[in-house]
């Protein structure tokens, strides 16, 4: 005779279900008994029995609703059999996991080991009593909080790499992409733009006589300058994959993708006018009494001999040829 569930175990099966939901998909060709385990599934705290009567509509049920557990009858009406089903839902996961019990009124050691191979994870012989129905779900309930669990610290530990490398990628001074951060960067959108047949640009800048503003200042002076020009390129740089870094001491690098040569030389002129509107104070400039900086163009359409090495010597050349012609 079967035995009902005690209050106890209920109040816990129900508490743990209102804290984290759990679905069942019972696929039992035979009504009678569908709804008998169906009743049973929910005293045992189960949140919701979705139900299936043979092979296909129990397939899409898993394609659609991705129940946290299946209650599958070996035997089913029509072609296929519940082996065949549970190696279907295998095939739907790939690198997933959801548990999968057989029904069965056969008990023998090969009906156990064909339910093994076809993907099932337990075997449960029929009639199945209620008080072993519960403790096969609670047990299932336990793994798939476990994995839950698992994916969770999984996700968490992914977005700390990403924070850390973000991290290991920041200039700590001006909070722009450092010269490793850069190093990365400009490869990839090389790559990229050789994929595209799309122009990329390249922007060296300099400070022009920051020597001077640091003798004449002081170095605490001049990190709080280097700070607010930070600033100015982070607000330049309005494009999601535009970059700014800080290349080294008193250098900056702009990565400007998919910006032709006249783009690129609108950009050059919006930098210079919203530095000039900064009015920073250079106390010893023979260019006058307000900080500039001079820059380095290069664009190009990357072909295979396009690296990241020659774009750089290219900016740098021609920051060398603006820095000679007092540009």
């Amino acid at each position: 005779m079967s035995q009902p569930l005690n209050d106890t175990s209920l109040q816990t099966a129900e508490e743990s279900s209102a804290e984290h939901p759990f679905t069942v998909l019972l696929v039992e060709d035979l009504a009678s008994v569908r709804a008998t385990l169906a009743a049973e599934l929910r005293r045992a705290g189960v949140s919701e029995v979705l139900e299936a009567s043979d092979a296909d509509p129990a397939l899409r049920l898993f394609k659609l609703r991705r129940p946290d557990m299946v209650l599958l009858d070996i035997r089913l009406p029509g072609t296929h059999d519940g082996y065949w089903v549970a190696q279907r839902m295998r095939e739907m996961e790939p690198g997933g996991w959801t548990p999968i019990i057989f029904l069965s009124g056969l008990d023998g050691e090969l009906d156990v080991w064909r339910g093994i191979e076809a993907g099932g994870d337990d075997y449960l012989v029929k009639p199945v009593k209620p008080i072993v129905l519960a403790a096969k779900v609670r047990a299932m309930r336990r793994i798939h909080e476990m994995r839950r669990r698992l994916v969770m610290l999984s996700d968490e530990l992914h977005v700390a790499n990403q924070r850390l490398n973000e991290m290991v990628e920041m200039d700590p001074l001006t909070g722009l992409v450092n010269r490793r951060g850069f190093d990365r960067i400009l490869h990839t959108e090389i790559m990229a733009a050789r994929r595209d047949h799309t122009p990329l640009t390249l922007m060296l800048c300099d400070l022009d006589h920051f020597k001077r503003y640091n003798d004449a200042a002081g170095h605490v002076q001049g990190d709080a300058c280097l700070q607010e020009v930070g600033r100015v390129l982070r607000e330049v740089c309005v494009r999601p994959r535009d970059v700014a870094s800080r290349y080294g001491g008193e250098e900056f690098a702009l990565i400007l993708p998919n910006t032709p040569r006249a783009g690129a030389m609108t950009f050059a002129r919006a930098l210079g006018g919203l530095l000039k509107t900064r009015n920073i104070e250079h106390p010893d400039s023979p260019l006058g009494p307000v900080l500039t900086l001079s820059g380095g163009i290069t664009t190009c359409i990357p072909d295979e001999a396009t690296s990241a090495i020659t774009m750089v010597m290219r900016a740098d050349e021609a920051l060398y040829a603006a820095k000679g012609s007092g540009a």
